[in-house]
């Protein structure tokens, strides 16, 4: 198994069943019933310095979203140019996330979840078994659908262990990680 298999397997073992596109739609829905139960105040939490603020957190989800599904979308089409990577850490430095409302960033999330949903559901096996290349590693359209929700609930567990036990908001606890 090569660095990239063993770097995207780690996220498609957090996939607790089979049908991806379902998870699609439940990670979807834990992210947006944690956003919506933050207040403007918490969501500009981190919790060390250095590490991301939800709202930078919830950026990155939309962001990496985004560029998986483009990269998807030009696989699935039979596009064969290679696809550059992209640096997630210099992309936070350009999020200005706290320039923005919670709630626009929320809805943001929302809408792109909705149109990946849309996207993949529609893709027929020979468009999901579609390949192509992303920084420099051959990856499938189907692998990168399962790449949005393993991600996804990476980021919901990262939220979970380091940011709910320390939030001071009693009623997040509560929500099913």
């Amino acid at each position: 198994m090569t660095e990239f298999q063993k770097y995207i397997q780690r996220y498609l073992d957090l996939i607790p069943s089979e049908n991806w596109l379902e998870e699609m739609k439940i990670s979807g829905n834990k992210t947006l019933e944690i956003y919506q139960n933050l207040s403007e105040e918490n969501s500009n939490f981190a919790y060390a310095e250095g590490k991301w603020t939800l709202k930078e957190l919830l950026q990155h989800l939309i962001d990496a979203e985004r560029i998986f599904a483009y990269r998807a979308l030009r696989f699935a089409r039979k596009d064969q140019t290679a696809l550059a990577g992209w640096d997630e850490e210099e992309y936070a430095k350009h999020y200005f996330s706290s320039e923005r409302t919670l709630k626009s960033l929320v809805d943001e999330f929302e809408n792109v979840r909705k149109s990946s949903v849309l996207f993949f559901e529609n893709l027929n096996q020979e468009q999901l078994s579609s390949k192509g290349i992303a920084n420099g590693n051959e990856i499938s359209v189907e692998t990168i659908g399962k790449l949005i929700v393993g991600h996804n609930l990476h980021h919901l567990n990262i939220i979970s262990e380091r940011y709910i036990l320390i939030l001071p908001v009693v009623h997040l606890a509560q929500i099913n990680f």
